[in-house]
């Protein structure tokens, strides 16, 4: 393996950790939202462009949310936010639901799977620039066959992102009553019933697929973990602190359309343009 190419892989991903972990600490935002753009550009950007780039990116993104939900799930559990009844009562749609997301991510082509995160970063770049929050005035849950399924929805759609809980599933949980503080934390508990099973499904995949990044276990990407949780675990903190001195709500606007560029970007290429 030519020494400049890894050399230059481990740059990319210092920096790559770093700036994740910034906006997630300043946002509050899922660093998958972040990672999954950033690990393609880079892969792509040093040759690794094959058929399955795209999942060694989500994969590895979604590898990194093992350890970064199991933080914050322990720091809201601590402050007694984090509502177990409803974790147990979506963990089997969710699970289920991001089973499937594995089965459907190993199988497509990768340009199938950018377009898929492109179109979904539109629409949650479109929901971040609006700030729209709607909100029940009393507790309402969805029961039954509705619960299913749209557990199911938020772990399948998540695994075909590379994110966690936050981004689909907070809202719901907003919407259906909950106050924020609940959500959001209950919601990095949805993160650790996505990513744990998904990692699994990645790391039993992928064997023998040619055009991997080196060091790749199955679709999870080693030095990518690794260098990512590194950095994020020293640049989150500095991005939480910066968001007690700047307006996060002007900036989440301002990252909409980063987020809007950055997923217009991977719907061109998912297009060959």
């Amino acid at each position: 393996m030519d020494i400049t190419l890894i050399l230059s892989l481990l740059a990319f991903l210092l920096v790559i950790g770093f700036v994740a972990g910034i906006i997630a600490g300043l946002l509050g935002l899922g660093g998958g939202i972040v990672l999954v753009p950033a690990f393609y550009f880079a892969f792509t950007a040093l040759g690794f462009a094959g058929g399955h780039v795209m999942q060694v990116c989500v994969a590895t993104s979604l590898a990194t949310i093992v350890v970064t939900s199991t933080r914050s799930l322990q720091a809201h559990h601590r402050k007694g936010a984090v509502d177990g009844g409803i974790l147990r009562g979506w963990a089997p749609g969710i699970v289920l639901g991001a089973l499937l997301g594995v089965v459907v991510a190993a199988q497509v082509d990768s340009r199938v799977l950018t377009g898929i995160f492109g179109v979904l970063g539109v629409l949650v770049s479109i929901h971040m620039a609006l700030g729209y929050q709607p909100k029940r005035s009393e507790e309402r849950l969805p029961q039954g066959a509705a619960k299913g399924a749209i557990s199911g929805l938020v772990g399948f759609l998540s695994v075909l992102m590379g994110i966690g809980g936050g981004t689909f599933g907070g809202p719901i949980l907003t919407f259906s009553g909950l106050t924020v503080h609940r959500a959001v934390a209950t919601a990095a508990g949805f993160g650790l019933l996505i990513s744990v099973p998904s990692v699994i499904g990645f790391l039993a995949t992928g064997h023998g697929v040619e055009g991997r990044p080196p060091y790749t276990f199955g679709f999870v990407n080693g030095p990518a973990f690794l260098i990512t949780i590194l950095m994020t675990t020293i640049s989150a903190p500095i991005g939480a602190n910066l968001a007690h001195r700047l307006p996060a709500a002007r900036l989440k606007r301002v990252f909409a359309v980063f987020l809007m560029l950055v997923a217009g970007r991977m719907l061109l290429k998912a297009f060959g343009v």
